[in-house]
């Protein structure tokens, strides 16, 4: 048995053009060649790979046989990678960027978020930063409308088309209320009971989470786009609420709010990662700061455990 050739990315590339234009035609015009072209570089890569990759009777259009379709999954494979590549040379040609576009969730605790920045601007003193503050799919949708470069992300954005992510860490949801509000009365609470009350619930106007909640359980709900607000209302006594750890530790200590010993709780924790387009890799500056917040995460994972 042959071993098979080694076939040229131009090769690769005309037979994607073929498969995703549907015809040679087609990829001729998108490929800016003759049709005739297009054809004898497919006879070439049938040729090194020993394979048919397209049917040749009984259709006007170009059909891909099992072989051409076990073929597709490893040239667009082949393809996404030097893509990736070429995008991120071009980013290295261009230089140290004047200006890095974060976005990050509002669920981050702000101790990783300041210890990031400082190391940031230390760094890179010469560098701009332009801050968004976002929550669930809003940080994702700047991210895809190239507002930001690069962002910190919820768990809303693992499986999103066209966004790599890297885990940065996870953050421990605690179900919250205020010392007055009737289940924090309780002396013990039942599973379900936080259905019977008011559940504050965060949410945003990004089309991408439309339709989506992440840890609510009760069908009576005030959402609010506001982190700041949300706590306020809690320590107001105005339902209860799954809430960062790190962010009411000081109200846990005061007094000001208490953790609900819920039954049916399961120890939610809301995952973070580090987010950009996969056809514009970040810049070095940015790059590096991608790299700190995941360094950030790893080492004070272990600060904020429930």
């Amino acid at each position: 048995m042959s071993e098979p050739g080694t076939p040229t990315f131009d090769q690769l590339r005309i037979f994607l053009a073929v498969v995703e234009t549907g015809s040679f035609a087609g990829a001729g015009r998108r490929l800016n060649r003759a049709t005739s072209v297009i054809s004898y570089g497919i006879a070439n890569l049938e040729a090194q790979l020993g394979l048919s990759l397209f049917e040749r009777q009984g259709t006007r259009k170009p059909r891909l046989t099992v072989a051409g379709q076990a073929v597709l999954a490893e040239a667009r494979s082949i393809g996404q990678g030097v893509d990736g590549l070429r995008a991120k040379v071009r980013g290295l040609l261009q230089g140290l960027e004047a200006q890095v576009d974060l976005a990050v969730d509002v669920m981050l605790p702000s101790a990783w978020l300041g210890e990031a920045l400082r190391a940031f601007y230390e760094e890179f003193p010469t560098v701009a930063l332009n801050l968004h503050v976002e929550a669930l799919g809003a940080v994702t949708a700047l991210v895809l409308q190239r507002k930001a470069v690069i962002g910190i992300s919820g768990p809303l954005a693992a499986d999103m088309p066209g966004i790599e992510n890297v885990i940065v860490g996870s953050v421990p949801l605690i179900p919250v209320a205020s010392p007055d509000h009737p289940l924090a009365k309780e002396d013990a609470l039942h599973p379900g009971m936080g259905r019977d009350h008011v559940q504050l619930v965060l949410t945003d106007r990004s089309p991408l989470s439309e339709g989506r909640d992440f840890a609510v359980v009760s069908p009576h709900t005030w959402r609010l786009a506001d982190l700041g607000a949300k706590r306020a209302l809690l320590r107001e006594g105005i339902g209860w609420g799954n809430m960062p750890k790190p962010m009411v530790e000081d109200d846990l200590r005061t007094g000001k709010l208490v953790k609900l010993a819920m039954p049916d709780e399961t120890g939610v924790s809301y995952r973070m990662s580090g987010i950009y387009r996969s056809d514009s890799p970040p810049g070095p500056a940015a790059a590096w700061l991608l790299e700190r917040f995941v360094k950030v995460g790893q080492e004070r994972q272990g600060e904020i455990r429930a």
